[in-house]
């Protein structure tokens, strides 16, 4: 199994409201949008540009769905 470098981003409420797009790595958000929509599109356009993987989360934190842009990370089996 190959070892890959991506970055991965969030699509997270943010609690002063809205939603945050955020690198794993970073300490502040990459962008602020008042609607869910606009940071998944955001959110999207970054990973894949760096063909990275993007997890979008409910209002509760929860992860709702991921997207890899790029190589599959194999966390799953099949």
């Amino acid at each position: 199994m190959a070892d890959y470098d991506y970055t991965v981003y969030h699509v997270a409420p943010s609690p002063d409201g809205g939603w945050n797009v955020e690198g794993e790595k970073s300490e502040r958000a990459s962008a602020h949008f008042d609607t869910k929509d606009q940071a998944i599109e955001r959110g999207k356009e970054l990973a894949k540009a760096r063909k990275g993987q993007l997890k979008i989360h409910k209002q509760d934190g929860t992860i709702q769905i991921e997207y890899t842009y790029g190589h599959d990370p194999e966390s799953s089996p099949g």
